[in-house]
């Protein structure tokens, strides 16, 4: 069992194109760590820039839920199987909040430069997701109040900030969309327990802080 579970935590960095690398992947996130989750849309087969989805101007092209919707999210390793066994080249989708993190995304190229001024703090960080075009901070699960009262507190907060908290998704590694390949820029660490993740107050403070000082401007994408 352990020589099984330790194959899943390798695959779960690994680039995939469908089959057991996304199964398996998605079965750890769910089976071992309770984070519901369900397959994405494909990107058009004919335009890989493309969604599958019914919209032409997509914005997330193979990187969100549609069929079945969001609220479908499971942690039932039955229903995993069923899913990427009918549909092996599916991103796997996380539902954030509840009892998986959430999390605060940014811009790649920002997100780059923010994380390396953390590193220079000493600021602790867990898993980082990213995509080609944003990197997502995975943070401990909020509410909207405490949200609402965090931003409230801010003279500034860089409107590219982007949270995904309750009612809100990310794709996780090792999904490929329309935009290109999901990765861990920040691995979590092995183990079979949920990876740690910070408080959010602590990650936007510190975010903000690095984007201030810095002079890291961030466009709105």
């Amino acid at each position: 069992m352990r020589e099984i579970l330790g194959k899943r935590r390798r695959l779960l960095s690994q680039r995939s194109d469908g089959g057991p690398e996304l199964i398996d992947a998605a079965l750890t996130f769910a089976t071992e760590w309770q984070w519901p989750v369900l397959p994405g849309v494909t990107a058009d087969p004919q335009a890989n820039n493309r969604c599958g989805c019914p919209d032409p101007e997509c914005t997330v092209p193979g990187a969100h839920p549609f069929d079945p919707g969001l609220l479908a999210a499971t942690a039932d390793a039955r229903m995993v199987r069923w899913w990427w066994g009918n549909r092996p080249a599916a991103p796997i989708i996380l539902a954030t909040g509840g009892p998986a993190p959430c999390a605060v995304s940014l811009p790649a190229l920002a997100a780059s430069r923010a994380l390396a001024a953390l590193d220079r703090q000493g600021m602790r960080l867990g898993p980082v997701v990213a995509s080609p075009t944003r990197w997502s901070i995975l943070v401990r699960p909020y509410s909207m109040e405490q949200l609402g009262e965090l931003l409230y507190a801010k003279d500034f907060v860089p409107g590219s900030l982007r949270f995904h908290g309750e009612g809100g998704y990310i794709a996780l590694p090792p999904s490929e969309t329309g935009r290109g390949d999901i990765r861990w820029e920040r691995a979590p660490l092995p183990g079979s327990a949920s990876p740690w993740v910070p408080d959010v107050e602590a990650v936007v403070d510190a975010v903000v802080d690095a984007l201030t000082r810095t002079g890291v401007s961030a466009p709105e994408l």
